[in-house]
């Protein structure tokens, strides 16, 4: 589908009906603590719902149980096995290229600020990490896994949040629109697909069309069991570019809540770095990865190595061909991202499972306001002079 202004504009008045009503009834009836009790133990699909849940709440997992109907499995096994194959380069794309890119969102980074504790930074990468661990194990959507149910809590958390900011008044609906709104949520597909699969091109990481095309239609199906309309949502890479180029243009921009995540990003994954050798090559990756535009707006640091991370493409390059042409050695690489993916996961865990729990209360210390967009809107830098 073509975007426009009247287009977007339009998904910025659109939440998720179905977990917006089951989150309200909840919340009327006093029962969000009992919910978050009882779910707490339900982590793996199939299993039994535990007893005393409130019935709004168990019809409302009933319901979101499975699935879309029209998934295709051989493209979703496709994108599992290019992320086997690129996983240690995706952690790197999702850590410092597409988080980054939220937090280059003002209100995005206001609403992360406001539900997620500043002084834990890790529990945002945790869950992302570990809710994309999730969606690529071969039996994702099969009994016995955690993506469903992480899923399903995932939708309500976004349901809460609406309604907390809504009810408190602590959200311009006038100039901002609904918190969390259709335009935000498929911004966020297009943050965790396309502009991760732009950072790998960045990377100079060898992918395949097909590859590409499936890791998108991964998080296509993400968003539709996340509450995303797929009447709205974009089909295909094409429309995804469109999408994001809009949406960008649209709403990123320069705030304090931006570069306070960005600070703690950078020092979060410094201390996952042994040493203190190469603590600036985080900044300059994130640097590299977005751009210098995005990364003065979130007061990333110039360091030493914003020039040596340059050659990261040429470094990556050798590893790919090592890859490409040795069947042991592909082997080698994979298992060795694996390795790694997983390591950087347990750092930011601290060998816990993420529960995504609904929060009964938003954080009252960090007000939620913002100027509308129409008065904050981004403006591209300007084209360099031709000689």
């Amino acid at each position: 589908m073509s975007y426009t202004d009247q287009s977007m504009n339009a998904l910025r008045l659109m939440g998720d009906e179905l977990a917006d009503q089951t989150v309200a009834t909840m919340f009327e009836r006093g029962q969000i603590g009992k919910f978050n009790t009882l779910m707490r133990h339900f982590s793996t699909a199939g299993q039994d719902l535990p007893d005393g849940l409130p019935d709004v709440a168990r019809e409302y997992l009933h319901a979101t149980s499975t699935p879309p109907s029209w998934v295709d499995w051989g493209e979703m096994e496709k994108a599992r096995l290019f992320f086997i194959d690129n996983n240690v380069h995706i952690s790197t794309a999702l850590s410092f290229a597409a988080m980054p890119a939220c937090y280059a969102i003002p209100h995005v980074a206001r609403l992360l600020s406001a539900t997620h504790s500043l002084e834990y930074p890790s529990r945002r990468m945790a869950e992302t990490g570990q809710f994309t661990v999730y969606l690529m194990q071969p039996d994702a959507f099969e009994a016995g896994s955690r993506f469903i149910p992480a899923a399903q809590k995932v939708r309500l958390l976004h349901a809460s949040i609406r309604h907390h900011l809504r009810r408190e008044g602590r959200w311009d609906v006038a100039g901002l629109g609904t918190p969390i709104c259709q335009e935000d949520m498929i911004g966020a597909q297009v943050l965790f697909s396309l502009q991760v699969l732009d950072a790998l091109h960045r990377l100079g990481i060898h992918m395949s069309v097909d590859g590409a095309e499936s890791y998108f239609y991964a998080w296509r199906v993400v968003a539709a069991m996340l509450g995303v309309s797929l009447d709205h949502a974009p089909a295909d890479l094409d429309s995804a570019r469109q999408f994001s180029d809009l949406y960008m243009t649209r709403h990123m921009g320069p705030s304090e809540e931006g570069a306070r995540l960005t600070r703690q990003l950078i020092d979060l994954y410094e201390e996952v770095v042994p040493g203190t050798l190469l603590d600036p090559l985080v900044a300059a990756l994130v640097r590299y990865l977005i751009g210098d535009t995005c990364a003065d707006w979130l007061q990333v640091p110039r360091t030493a190595w914003d020039t040596a991370v340059k050659a990261a493409p040429a470094l990556l390059g050798i590893l790919e061909r090592i890859e490409d042409s040795s069947p042991l050695g592909a082997w080698a690489l994979d298992r060795l991202g694996q390795l790694t993916t997983v390591l950087e996961l347990s750092s930011l865990t601290r060998g816990r499972v993420m529960q995504y729990a609904i929060p009964e209360q938003l954080k009252s210390q960090y007000g939620v306001t913002s100027t509308s967009p129409r008065t904050n809107r981004w403006t591209p830098p300007p084209l360099t002079a031709q000689a």
